[in-house]
């Protein structure tokens, strides 16, 4: 049950991030996911499906694969050991958690893509765009709570 809750949910955040736009720029509604699953489920299963979404990602986008599951995995294992051993949970804590995660999983993305691919944008779009996405995913980390596990 809880596999096809976590596959709705995957669903809607892909359907979601492929719809939205504000000034031509599209949320990261998967880091959530990703960060979520790290702080509720813990350091393996974070990385199992940070990992996961970032292979669907990678899939679904038009470029090679590696760049999200690189990055959304190491959201899903950061996350969980920060949470457990070095800080305790306070809701500006999550929303600097979660502006710091989409901020680095951007530049992972964009420094992998730009070393094995083509480069995507230029440097300042780039930082722009992720900066944007960053801010965009603020709110979403005053509700992101840890479990107890």
């Amino acid at each position: 049950m809880k596999v096809l809750l976590w596959a709705a949910i995957g669903f809607c955040a892909f359907l979601a991030q492929a719809s939205i736009s504000i000034f031509d720029i599209t949320p990261n509604l998967t880091i959530v996911l990703a960060f979520y699953a790290g702080t509720r489920e813990g350091e393996i299963k974070g990385l199992f499906y940070g990992s996961l979404i970032g292979t669907v990602e990678d899939s679904l986008s038009e470029a090679f694969l590696g760049p999200h599951l690189l990055s959304k995995g190491l959201a899903g294992y950061l996350s969980s050991l920060v949470y457990s051993r070095f800080f305790i949970w306070t809701p500006l804590l999550g929303v600097i958690s979660i502006v710091i995660f989409t901020f680095a999983d951007g530049i992972i993305v964009f420094m992998l893509r730009s070393i094995f691919d083509r480069m995507p944008a230029g440097v300042g779009a780039a930082f722009y765009v992720i900066l944007i996405q960053s801010l965009m995913n603020a709110p979403f980390g005053l509700f992101l709570k840890p479990g107890n596990r």
